[in-house]
């Protein structure tokens, strides 16, 4: 498999929403925004997604399903996509990470990695 024909790059911010959080009740609202950027020779189809969101209690949630927010974008090399989605943990820290299952124009099915990233309420501390 060369490599330079299946490359996408993610990157990712977030934010905390306090007006869609409850921390009486354990909810914590966070937004992220992903960008997922085609830098392979290939256009690439996004079929499905893979998460793993573990909270500050070591606690795992795992999230499998079709597309992000209901597409399965293609992107054609050097095209890039953002989305925005959302996730409530029961503490005030907590992580992401996964993949993006990924089919290039030649039929070849690949995986896109999205490294861990952190989930924080502003302040808080471990």
């Amino acid at each position: 498999m060369h490599e330079s024909h299946y490359q996408i790059d993610v990157s990712v911010v977030t934010r905390f929403l306090p007006e869609q959080s409850q921390p009486e009740q354990e909810k914590y609202a966070f937004a992220y925004t992903i960008t997922i950027q085609n830098n392979g020779s290939l256009a690439a189809q996004l079929l499905s997604r893979h998460w793993l969101i573990t909270d500050g209690n070591g606690k795992v949630q795992e999230v499998r399903g079709p597309g992000v927010i209901g597409q399965q974008p293609t992107l054609e090399p050097g095209e890039s996509y953002t989305y925005s989605s959302g996730t409530l943990l029961a503490t005030r820290v907590g992580s992401m990470q996964g993949s993006y299952q990924m089919i290039a124009r030649d039929g070849q099915r690949f995986e896109a990695d999205i490294a861990p990233f952190r989930l924080a309420v502003p302040g808080a501390l471990h």
